[in-house]
């Protein structure tokens, strides 16, 4: 059986995961017919009201709060290795900007958590796919740009992609059902949230890129 690592930052669109695409990535990888490693950065997060956005000034764990998402079958990204995964996905949520690294913040100039960007760079010397939905496109671009410069999208938002362009890595423009494939860097990306207006259209597109994500295998 197929292994594909999930990265999650969190619980919670605008402190974590971003929770519907990371179940519609479970549940996609299971429906291949693949078995979903989840795994975090054991770090802290800012913890947000959801019901207000407002900052609580209350502390959590990232992998903690990830394992709500997994059903405690999570590991600590740290001990994980390129040579354990056929292909690795990256659902969306700040907490992929905030928690994985900084670009929510500082943009193309953004650092990525070390345990995040060695597994990525691991995984794309050894040409295993990658798979990123909404702003975590922004994080491979960070992490692979100056050196792979792989083309991604984030959807239509034209302030995002011109950071993302600033990276080394290209944007292209994508709607939300559907998504973008470089076939070179073995990297599948879709807009999910950043774009949909419609949880269907969440399920749609992230359904077709893990498809595409695990046909490169």
């Amino acid at each position: 059986m197929k292994k594909i690592g999930v990265v999650l930052s969190g619980c919670g669109v605008y402190d974590g995961s971003e929770i519907q695409e990371a179940v519609f990535t479970l549940l996609a990888i299971d429906r291949q017919g693949c078995e979903a490693i989840c795994m975090a950065p054991d770090v802290d997060l800012s913890v947000i009201n959801h019901l207000t956005s407002q900052e609580t000034g209350e502390k959590r764990g990232v992998l903690v709060e990830s394992a709500r998402i997994a059903r405690g079958a999570i590991r600590d990204i740290k001990g994980v290795t390129a040579a354990e995964l056929d292909a690795i996905v990256f659902p969306g949520g700040f907490g992929a900007a905030k928690n994985l690294c900084d670009f929510a913040m500082k943009g193309s100039a953004a650092s990525v958590n070390p345990d995040v960007s060695r597994l990525l760079k691991e995984m794309a010397a050894a040409k295993k796919p990658i798979g990123a939905v909404c702003i975590a496109p922004a994080l491979i671009a960070a992490v692979l740009g100056r050196e792979f410069s792989p083309t991604v999208t984030i959807g239509t938002d034209a302030g995002t992609a011109a950071e993302i362009d600033k990276t080394g890595a290209i944007h292209q423009a994508c709607p939300v059902t559907e998504f973008v494939i470089d076939r070179k860097n073995k990297l599948v990306t879709s807009p999910a949230y950043m774009l949909a207006e419609r949880i269907s259209e969440v399920a749609d597109g992230i359904d077709k890129c893990v498809k595409e994500v695990i046909n490169l295998i």
